[in-house]
Parts: C-alpha cells; sequence; structure tokens
C-alpha cells in the first residue's frame, strides 16, 4: 500500500511538473516568467538542503556557499569560454568539488553536528567577505572580473551547437524546470537506493550504523558531495534568471531563509522544501510591493509559528492528516459490516426458531 503511495505521488508530481513546465510560457508574462525562472532556481536550491538535511542528517547552515559557487564558475566559465555549454558542466562540478573538500575535512574531522553548521555558516560569510573585496581590475580570472559588490553580468545560455544564439526567457524557464524535475526524481531515486537507505540509518543511529559495518563517513561525504553539485546547479539557473551574480547571494539573509524553506516545507521529504520555497518566494514578493509589513518580521513570525504548531512542516503534516481521516473511514467501514453481519445473524437465528 505504502509503495502504491509513493509511486501515485510521483506521478501527480510528474504531471504538476509538466503542466507548469508547458503551461507556464502560454499563460504568464515576460515578467512572470522571469521570476518563476527565480523561484525554480531556489527550489532547486532547497531541494539540496532537504536532502542532505532531511535524508544524510546534515545540518548546513550554508548551502548558499555552493550555490553561489556554482553561479560565479558559471559566469567566469562562460565569459572565458565564449560559451555556456561546458560552462554549466564545469559549474556543477567545481560547486561538488567544494562540497567534498570541505566535506571531508569535516566528517574525516569527526566533528560534532553543532561545529558543523557553524562552520558552514562561516566559509559562507568569509565568501561573502572576500568577493566582497574583489572589485579592483586586478582581482579578474582570465577576462572575467570578479567585481567585488558589483557582481558579475552573467552570459545567457546558449544552444549547446551555436555560441552565438541565446535562449530566450521562456526557454531559459524550460531549461530551469527540466533542472528542477531532474534533480527531483534523481534525488528519490538515490533515496530509495542502498546509499540513500544507508544515509537514512545513519541519521537515525550513527554508533549503529557504523558497527554494522558501514564507514559513516564516506556516506555522509558522498551526501554532501550530491547535495552540493545540486546547489550548484541551481546557482546556475539563478544567475541566468536575473542576468548578474553579486555577494549578496552568500549573505547571512540567504543561508537562513534555506533552512526556513525546508522546515516549512517539511524536512524529511524532497517535495517540500521545493513547495517551502515556491510559497515563500511569492509571500516576500508580494510583501515587498507594500511598506506595512516587514518581511524579516514576517519571516521570522513564520518560522516561529511552524516550529511551535506545525513543527513537522506541510507535507508531513498534511500526509498525518490525511492517513488520520483514511484511518477513520476504513474504521468507520468496518463497524458498518460487523453491525450488518450481526443484524443479518440475528435475522437467521430469528427464522430458524
Amino acid at each position: 500500500m505504502k509503495r502504491s503511495r509513493d509511486t501515485n505521488a510521483l506521478i501527480s508530481i510528474g504531471i504538476v511538473g509538466l503542466i507548469i513546465l508547458f503551461g507556464a510560457p502560454q499563460t504568464l508574462d515576460l515578467f512572470g516568467i522571469i521570476s518563476l525562472t527565480t523561484a525554480v532556481s531556489l527550489a532547486i536550491l532547497a531541494l539540496s538542503l532537504g536532502l542532505i538535511w532531511g535524508f544524510g542528517g546534515i545540518l548546513c547552515f550554508g548551502q548558499t556557499a555552493f550555490f553561489g559557487i556554482g553561479a560565479y564558475a558559471y559566469a567566469i566559465a562562460a565569459l572565458n569560454f565564449g560559451g555556456s555549454t561546458g560552462a554549466i558542466v564545469l559549474a556543477i562540478v567545481v560547486a561538488g568539488a567544494a562540497a567534498a573538500v570541505l566535506g571531508y575535512f569535516m566528517f574525516y574531522g569527526r566533528l560534532s553536528d553543532v561545529y558543523l553548521a557553524v562552520i558552514t555558516l562561516t566559509v559562507t560569510l568569509i565568501l561573502y567577505s572576500v568577493i566582497r573585496r574583489t572589485s579592483g581590475p586586478e582581482y579578474k580570472i582570465g577576462i572575467a572580473k570578479i567585481g567585488g559588490f558589483n557582481g558579475i553580468n552573467v552570459p545567457p545560455i546558449n544552444y549547446p551547437w551555436d555560441a552565438n544564439q541565446f535562449l530566450f526567457p521562456e526557454d531559459v524557464f524550460y531549461v530551469a524546470m527540466v533542472s528542477l524535475l531532474g534533480a527531483y526524481f534523481l534525488c528519490v531515486w538515490l533515496t530509495k537506493s542502498h546509499f540513500g537507505r544507508v544515509s537514512v540509518s545513519i541519521r537515525e543511529n550513527e554508533i549503529r550504523s557504523e558497527l554494522l559495518g558501514y564507514d559513516i563517513r564516506l556516506y555522509k561525504l558522498g551526501m554532501f558531495t550530491v547535495g552540493g553539485a545540486i546547489a550548484g546547479l541551481a546557482g546556475v539557473m539563478f544567475a541566468n534568471s536575473i542576468g548578474r551574480i553579486t555577494p549578496d547571494v552568500y549573505n547571512l539573509y540567504n543561508a537562513a531563509l534555506a533552512i526556513i524553506w525546508v522546515i516549512i516545507g517539511g524536512r524529511g521529504t524532497l517535495i517540500g522544501p521545493i513547495l517551502g520555497a515556491l510559497v515563500l518566494f511569492y509571500l516576500t514578493s508580494f510583501l515587498g510591493r507594500q511598506a506595512v509589513v516587514n518581511i524579516n518580521f514576517f519571516l521570522g513570525l513564520v518560522l516561529i509559528i511552524f516550529v511551535l504548531v506545525v513543527p513537522k512542516g506541510i507535507v508531513p503534516s498534511l500526509v498525518q492528516l490525511w492517513d488520520r481521516r483514511r484511518s477513520r473511514r476504513m474504521t468507520a467501514r468496518s463497524a458498518k459490516r460487523i453491525r450488518r453481519r450481526g443484524r443479518s445473524r440475528v435475522k437467521e437465528a430469528a427464522v430458524e426458531e
């Protein structure tokens, strides 16, 4: 029964994703498409954090570090390569490699979860501080100037067979949405594989998993690396959606925002962080148009409410509510059947008498 429900959920998510993929460009204007592309790229970032935190038990406060590394790597590589095809692949590899290097020292150094969270956040803030100080003309990689706090103009994605033919915003949305669907189903496959099941067992009990013969450091490193690579992909899509990348992607606000997405959507799920990112993106965009409610106050209030009232998040709470209603219906149906059988037996006994 559980497998059937999971399969139906995956099919439903795929259908909804295809509807958005082909329907959004037909119904939204140019600004709406660009905003949705940005939201989709942030949803990929939320998915990467949902994977390593929800299934690997790794609380990373600095997931935006790999997000920014992927964005900057893409911009610098695209400017030097003269095209985006190899730059996209390189950006994902660089972000994954950065996660692997950082993860190696953290996991093989046997750091506790608290220190791991602090270190990842510290690395993110260091990147934010360092890149803001690279505004001079001497700070460049190849022909790409890093630009300091002004950032880098990002070359748009081009067709693989023609570096001079660039994608329109509608086409960039298609790429971003396909990337989100591909990353999501990749994460689903990964969590259902032997690697994913062992990672979940490590999340639940590290000592027991290690006593069973599993190298918990290696599994954590693998999960952390995959999450970093997906975050790098998100950075590539984000850079193309807004056309520019600045050091602000590393600031404390964005680092905390990624955590809030996962908490609201539901840790331990993959679709939850995606929904959390999409909902909060449009809510904060709406609140940004008015001057009555402060966005930071709103986000803090939402976080407190979810931590105290809905600690499991939206998706797990909805699933739990659905299961309760379903069990009540099944109990009511079984009670009716028992009553009917009892009445029929009474009638049969009366006829025999």
